[in-house]
């Protein structure tokens, strides 16, 4: 247990324990076994794939918001794409947006492969044009943000408006390896600790910050 005053209940995450948590997740499907497998193979860039229990939380989240329109920001290789892609309402979409070719095949052809790209439109573009040309009207049920993180605000702001009442906003890495944490961060981690304090000052939601994988925002749009 934490020796911090103001921590009653905080668990240290050992290796056993985080097997153990994981375990309590819906194990991942044969597609997402192969596609884990594909991405390690990357080497380095295999860390910006998001962790399977974190996936299994976006398709609760999505499940839990009846998503029929979800935006997302940075593909990769599309473990995340998956996870909301599955849990859409019917006739709903994932519109996912990217700017590397390579990684986004890898994503594509694991779509098809769990029989869901009929539910996912990849934009090979960058971001802020792609969601600068959606409709302003607040449609979205459910956003995920997962790319450049300098860019973060920005998305933020042209997408804050276009999510419905009650709608989600999510943000990955927020925790950013715990730099961000830190009032001496610099670059990423910077840029980050800067976006958290723009969410939380921000009165168009509510938001928590969740210690899940390198830290999860979650934010209700009022």
């Amino acid at each position: 247990m934490s020796s911090h005053p103001d921590q009653i209940k905080s668990v240290p995450l050992t290796p056993d324990l985080y097997d153990y948590i994981v375990a309590q997740a819906e194990p991942p499907t044969p597609v997402q076994r192969q596609l884990i497998t594909r991405t390690r193979a990357l080497g380095g860039p295999a860390e910006m794939q998001i962790p399977h229990e974190q996936g299994v939380l976006l398709t609760l989240l999505a499940r839990l918001t009846n998503a029929r329109r979800i935006v997302e920001v940075g593909t990769f290789t599309g473990y995340s794409t998956l996870a909301l892609a599955e849990a859409l309402a019917p006739g709903g979409r994932v519109l996912t947006c990217d700017i590397s070719t390579e990684w986004t095949e890898i994503a594509q052809e694991a779509w098809k492969e769990a029989g869901l790209q009929d539910r996912i439109e990849l934009r090979i573009a960058p971001a802020l044009e792609t969601l600068g040309s959606l409709p302003a009207e607040p449609l979205i049920d459910l956003v995920f943000l997962d790319a450049d993180k300098p860019g973060y605000r920005a998305y933020w702001d042209e997408l804050v408006p276009r999510v419905r009442p009650g709608g989600l906003l999510l943000a990955d890495n927020v925790l950013y390896g715990g730099a961000a944490a830190g009032a001496d961060a610099e670059g990423n981690g910077l840029a980050i600790r800067e976006f958290n304090a723009y969410v939380r000052a921000d009165d168009r939601v509510e938001s928590l910050l969740l210690p899940i994988a390198d830290g999860l925002t979650i934010a209700l749009k009022r």
